[in-house]
């Protein structure tokens, strides 16, 4: 799967949020179905743990920068969470 394509779908026809406090927010709320996370993402509690509760969290492997571009933003993204992926395929993600 194309992480990129999936990520811009699931941004274009689902519900996302990004930021870090954005997506502890909807992690505590249990409205996350899954959590992206940059290699550089400054919480540790997402980026040494698979899981918040029972929502996967995938490690990206790359940099807050490299994860906005992913994403067609022209701003770091340090961290995301998947509410709802719309028509993207993004969920299948090995976590």
């Amino acid at each position: 799967m194309d992480l990129a394509h999936a990520l811009k779908v699931a941004l274009e026809t689902g519900t996302v949020r990004i930021g870090l406090e954005e997506t502890r927010d909807a992690a505590q709320a249990k409205k996350a179905r899954l959590l992206i996370v940059a290699r550089s993402c400054p919480d540790p509690a997402l980026t040494k743990e698979r899981a918040v509760g029972k929502i996967p969290i995938y490690h990206y492997d790359g940099s807050a920068v490299e994860l906005g571009q992913a994403c067609g933003k022209p701003f770091p993204i340090s961290a995301m969470a998947i509410v709802d992926p719309g028509s993207s395929a993004v969920l299948s993600l090995e976590t």
